[in-house]
């Protein structure tokens, strides 16, 4: 074996093996780089790499007994080595027993503790340290030299050899230059492959945003005082500030998504992305691409690596919307990743960890869904920690001057328009209809209202749905509901003076100018100045 050992040709291979790993900006193929380079020197039988890194295999691993914390642990991460008595056998396998070593326990597990190499120069068959003596003795293995991967005092890991010459000074002190260049390597790669991923996430998130601002409709608070939305408001309070999964219920319309902002803005999670995925809209053969990313070359289309809606989210909040039209099929992969906290991207054998919550919402009964089959149970207890049923707007039609003021305030910013109020009679019009379409009708009616309407007062253009339900008989000084109930003059007066309330608490009491309550309802303001004083409306102490 001696006649191997060319001192000035391991030399050039060590010098370019370091020229290398310090340029090579992926720790995968820096490590496989790494010992690929030690095990191509001739008398090096098996070169091999672990770095310290959390514990993961506990319940399995052979030293579990004698490990002190397994909290984390030694992996090994790359290795090469040829066989003499078996050429075709290969040593590039990480899932032999050695696969983990826990720290300060065995050899290894010594090297990373210490800080400091363990160098064998001679090895004799008896060691009480080798676990397979018959093996050093067939393989020839004559020299053993461990060195950690020490980065200020830090140990990131150990790099091991077995040599089949007798280790001399001269390739200890290359192996150790070759570990602290390896280790600063490691942290370089470390370092550019999280800026890659936070590139990513932002440009991802980037996008994302641009399509949320293209798609929503600004109008994102939640507005009202109902009893009804009272309760939804402090079930918000309540689970807000926890890291609980919830489970949002609700028809069509009724403002889920506002609902899972609020949780979301409130939480301490709120510095962190909140990112949107809308089950319904995913292709049945996108999921997985769409929730966990994919890599480049996956499957036909994947012209680049893409981050799933999993990974942008990390460290915030996802909101799943139409959670039921998930496929049953594919919950079980969803279920993973809420059970462990882990996913791979398609096309990669890799795992990553996140740490996302999951707001989810339906305008299904789940638990129904469960029943017939279409939902998996253990899923949709994993999701329904924490329910909440939105309101439908027809439980809460004293929210609608509210919502009906914001619209108008936000349509008149966005164009620019100048536009009155609705009159009484026609508020009165718009609470007694039952929307269906919930506050997503309401916007739109709103918003038709204000398109029609060239000055002055807004014209409300109901559809025939609204139209048929009502008519409103203003010389009687009543409403005339098409069931024969009559909203007598009292009544109508009623309304109108908490109209005017809700248009003088939203304008801080102003009454005149652009931003003042008569030009909010419409109205000249010396009109509403007697309607003030004819109503005897008048300011409490708190303002309101």
């Amino acid at each position: 074996m001696e006649d191997n050992h060319n001192p000035q040709k391991n030399f050039e291979s060590l010098k370019h093996l370091l020229l290398m790993i310090a340029q090579e900006r992926s720790i995968d193929r820096l490590l496989e780089m790494l010992v690929q380079g030690l095990a191509e020197i001739p008398h090096i039988a098996l070169a091999r790499l672990w770095l310290a890194l959390p514990g993961d295999l506990c319940h399995q691993c052979l030293l579990k007994a004698e490990c002190p914390d397994q909290s984390e642990c030694l992996h090994l991460v790359a290795s090469r080595g040829k066989s003499l008595v078996d050429t075709d056998e290969s040593w590039g396998g990480k899932n032999g027993d050695f696969r983990r070593f826990p720290i300060g326990i065995r050899k290894v597990g010594m090297i990373a503790a210490a800080k400091e190499p363990i160098i064998i120069k001679e090895i004799q068959p008896d060691s009480e340290w080798l676990v397979r003596p018959q093996w050093v003795e067939d393989e020839k293995i004559v020299g053993f030299a461990g060195q950690p991967l020490l980065f200020r005092d830090e140990a990131l890991g150990v790099l091991m050899v077995f040599s089949r010459i007798h280790t001399t000074e001269e390739e200890l002190i290359w192996l150790r230059m070759l570990a602290d260049h390896a280790a600063a390597a490691i942290m370089n790669a470390r370092a550019f492959e999280e800026i890659e991923t936070l590139r990513k996430q932002l440009e991802y998130e980037n996008d994302y945003l641009k399509q949320e601002v293209n798609e929503a409709h600004a109008f994102g608070e939640i507005i009202g005082r109902s009893e009804a939305l009272k309760k939804n408001l402090e079930q918000i309070n309540l689970v807000a500030e926890t890291n609980a999964n919830v489970l949002i219920y609700g028809e069509s319309g009724t403002g889920k998504e506002l609902v899972a902002r609020e949780i979301h803005h409130r939480s301490q999670r709120c510095n962190k992305p909140l990112i949107k995925v809308n089950c319904a809209s995913v292709p049945k053969e996108l999921y997985e691409s769409e929730f966990f990313g994919h890599v480049k070359g996956s499957f036909t289309g994947a012209v680049r690596d893409r981050l799933g809606r999993f990974q942008a989210a990390d460290g915030g909040t996802l909101f799943l919307d139409e959670i039921g039209e998930i496929p049953i099929e594919l919950q079980s992969k969803l279920l993973r990743v809420l059970q462990e906290g882990e996913f791979e991207r398609v096309g990669e054998d890799k795992s990553r960890k996140v740490n996302v919550r999951i707001i989810a919402a339906t305008n299904r009964n789940l638990k129904e869904e469960v029943e017939a089959g279409r939902f998996r149970h253990d899923l949709y207890y994993r999701l329904n920690v924490f329910p909440i049923d939105v309101a439908p707007l027809r439980d809460r039609k004293e929210d609608i001057p509210l919502l009906v003021g914001r619209f108008i305030q936000e349509i008149r910013h966005q164009s620019g328009r100048s536009c009155g109020m609705f009159s009484p009679a026609q508020m009165i019009q718009l609470q007694h209809y039952d929307w269906p379409g919930n506050i997503r009708e309401l916007q739109n009616v709103i918003e038709r209202a204000v398109i029609i309407s060239q000055s002055g007062q807004l014209q409300l253009d109901i559809p025939p749905t609204i139209q048929s339900s009502l008519t409103v008989e203003p010389s009687k000084g009543t409403v005339r509901l098409d069931d024969g109930k009559l909203l007598t003059d009292d009544e109508f007066k009623q309304l109108e003076k908490e109209n005017i309330i809700n248009a003088l608490i939203r304008t801080k009491w102003k009454i005149y100018g652009e931003d003042g309550a008569a030009n909010l309802l419409g109205l000249k303001p010396t009109t509403l100045s007697s309607k003030i004083k004819k109503y005897q409306i008048a300011k409490s102490t708190d303002g309101t």
